[in-house]
């Protein structure tokens, strides 16, 4: 039997990127899995595919994660496919990078929106829905523990989300469910790579121990354990994926 045969996951923002590796890394798992999208239905469709190409199962939905009724409706979706939420992934989150000075206030709400409201509406969802002896990993960043210029905003907002993560850790701890934090360093997503030169790359790259940026299967990795029976006694930590970088 797989691992996480017959378990439900929920992952936020995971069309693209790190979010899709760990929906695929959890179907091939035995989850399955709900792929949430916020605008790029084709790209979350194109994850379902190869989920389901595998013999895994797997449900696009589209949902504003920042959105609390939105939220509701993607836990609803996952009950009424799969019959329960098992697994909780907050992946779902913009980059942005703009001095505090220069950063306006559209920009800074929408970092505050999709990075902190979005975690805080999925876990006031997991807190009644989410199935005892549940998971919940959320995605922080290594940028609150390097303090670079430029990351106000967003080190500000996956700070919040850490301190929501453990203090949800703690509230939910009696009925068996953990909460745990994964921060990566550089991954090599488009994400990151958007707006920056490659001799910029070449230089976080060298920060590594390992001397290179990360890659999607790399955190997915860390996700998996995370939610599994083999981590059943670590609640409440962040783990840092970032090649030694912090």
């Amino acid at each position: 039997m797989k691992p996480l045969q017959d378990k439900v996951a929920i992952v936020t923002g995971s069309s693209r990127g790190i979010g899709a590796e760990i929906a695929r890394a959890l179907a091939r798992a035995g989850a399955k899995v709900i792929v949430n999208y916020g605008w790029n239905q084709k790209a979350a469709e194109a994850v379902c595919t190869k989920i389901t190409q595998a013999g895994g199962e797997a449900l696009a939905v589209k949902a504003d994660v920042s959105n609390s009724a939105e939220m509701r409706k993607l836990f609803d979706a996952a009950i009424d496919r799969f019959k329960g939420v098992n697994i909780l992934v907050n992946n779902a989150g913009v980059l942005l990078s703009s001095s505090i000075a220069n950063t306006s206030d559209e920009e800074f709400d929408r970092v505050l929106n999709i990075n902190v409201k979005s975690v805080f509406y999925a876990l006031r969802e997991a807190a009644t829905r989410l199935a005892d002896g549940g998971r919940v990993v959320s995605l922080s960043s290594t940028v609150t523990r390097l303090m670079l210029p430029n990351y106000g905003a967003y080190a500000a907002s996956k700070g919040a989300i850490e301190q929501l993560t453990r203090i949800f850790a703690k509230e939910a701890g009696e009925r068996g469910i953990t909460a745990n934090i994964v921060s990566p360093g550089p991954v090599n997503t488009e994400l990151f790579r958007t707006g920056k030169s490659e001799e910029t790359i070449k230089r976080m790259a060298s920060m590594s121990f390992m001397g290179r940026i990360g890659k999607p299967e790399d955190i997915a990795g860390v996700v998996l354990f995370l939610v599994s029976d083999d981590a059943d006694w670590i609640t409440g930590q962040n783990i840092s994926a970032s090649g030694g970088l912090a």
